[in-house]
């Protein structure tokens, strides 16, 4: 019988030849990276005696930074005494950006591998068909410790994605296309290949495989190929293997997806699931902030795509725009690129790159009663800021055309205008 590419990977870091559906297995990690959330909270992450490998194990601060109040500054604080007792990779203020751009720019997601770390949204290095997954900051510690854990083989559900996206839909309305559609993925793994895979970029593919954690998926994975290839050359030094399916692979499911069939769609507030809505059927819905940001759509791409739709027009003043790049690098090609002086000049407020308001933290939280619209991760009630504020979630194209609006609008009726030479 054959396996899948997560069942194949799993087989590999547990020295089997054959996992099967069900099976509990203990594997060896690849990366670990430890972020500044698990050192904000006293007592969280003990220092343990020692470590299990430097070389394999990275500290990101992203999540609150730079520290926006006494509690959080000592925790930062003790997370930089963490990395230099170990000797372990840092990337502080200043020197990063979010943790999971980071792993596909410094090559920590790698075909074949596993990695893990304590956010949810991990999954994000799937795109590189690497088995990657979020765990509690206890279980990260006996990562840190061992260098092993241990995960359930859970069954499989594979889209065939084919055709090609009509011109203001992105990668982003495809998954957003996938949770009203299908709805929730517990208890299972997924898998994108098809066609049409080859024409989404890799910043496409982190999207995707971004927000499958809201999908409620285990592990969700792409197929290496020569986009992999093309993003992997010169970040790492590390070997690394793509993994395919076997062609007698088992599925919970095989559903195919014909990406003409997609249009700009907008995720309702408080859950993702069976809770979107074409732009259309919403357009006009008023509201307060905008946010383009976090490890789903603050890569360089995305912020082409949002100066596109603003270059030359101004943010609506009942609306806040706030753009927060991934990664250090990608602010620097923004700034490269002419960018960020777009941003200004359409009104936007850009911040260092940093997860800030997706999450609720610093730099951007939404008050009572208010709206946002955003292509960030997460949209329970209060994830950012009030629970009596509503969050909505929609593409960078989406977002940008709706902060000039000043109300949810369609991307498509905002053609772009050509980039200054």
């Amino acid at each position: 019988m054959g396996m899948t590419m997560i069942e194949k990977i799993l087989a590999k870091a547990a020295d089997k030849q054959l996992v099967s559906i069900g099976d509990v297995v203990t594997v060896k990690v690849d990366q670990a990276v430890l972020l500044d959330s698990t050192f904000t909270i006293p007592g969280r992450f003990p220092f343990p005696e020692k470590v299990w490998d430097p070389k394999k194990i990275a500290l990101v601060f992203d999540h609150t930074i730079p520290a926006p109040n006494i509690l959080i500054a000592n925790g930062l604080k003790n997370g930089r005494k963490f990395a230099e007792r170990y000797g372990i990779k840092f990337y502080g203020e200043g020197r990063g950006g979010i943790s999971h751009q980071l792993m596909a720019e410094l090559g920590m997601a790698r075909p074949g591998s596993i990695l893990m770390c304590s956010d949810s949204h991990t999954c994000a290095s799937g795109a590189f068909n690497c088995a990657a997954r979020g765990v509690g900051s206890e279980e990260l510690l006996y990562v840190v410790c061992t260098g092993q854990t241990w995960f359930i083989v859970y069954p499989t559900i594979k889209y065939d994605i084919t055709g090609k996206l009509r011109p203001g839909v992105y990668p982003r309305d495809i998954i957003h296309y996938i949770a009203g559609k299908w709805g929730d993925h517990v208890g299972h793994n997924i898998e994108y290949v098809g066609p049409a895979v080859k024409d989404i970029s890799m910043s496409g593919r982190q999207t995707m495989s971004t927000m499958s954690a809201e999908l409620s998926a285990e592990f969700a994975v792409f197929e290496a190929d020569e986009v992999t290839a093309a993003y992997l050359e010169g970040r790492t030094d590390q070997p690394w293997a793509p993994v395919f399916a076997d062609a007698d692979a088992q599925y919970a499911d095989v559903r195919t997806i014909d990406l003409e069939d997609i249009e700009p769609l907008i995720v309702m507030p408080h859950f993702v699931p069976n809770n979107v809505k074409p732009v259309s059927e919403v357009a006009g819905l008023k509201i307060d902030q905008a946010f383009i940001g976090s490890c789903a759509n603050a890569r360089i791409e995305d912020l082409r795509i949002a100066a596109d739709v603003l270059r030359g027009r101004s943010v609506h003043p009942d609306v806040r725009l706030i753009i927060t790049p991934s990664s250090s690098d990608v602010m620097r090609m923004a700034a490269k690129e002419g960018l960020i002086e777009t941003f200004i000049e359409a009104g936007a407020l850009v911040t260092n790159a940093t997860c800030g308001a997706c999450l609720g933290g610093s730099m951007g939280v939404v008050g009572e009663g208010e709206r946002c619209l955003t292509s960030s991760t997460r949209n329970f009630k209060g994830r950012m800021g009030s629970p009596d504020s509503e969050v909505l979630m929609a593409s960078p194209a989406t977002v940008a055309a709706s902060a000039i609006a000043g109300g949810i609008a369609d991307p498509r009726g905002y053609p772009t205008l050509p980039r200054p030479h």
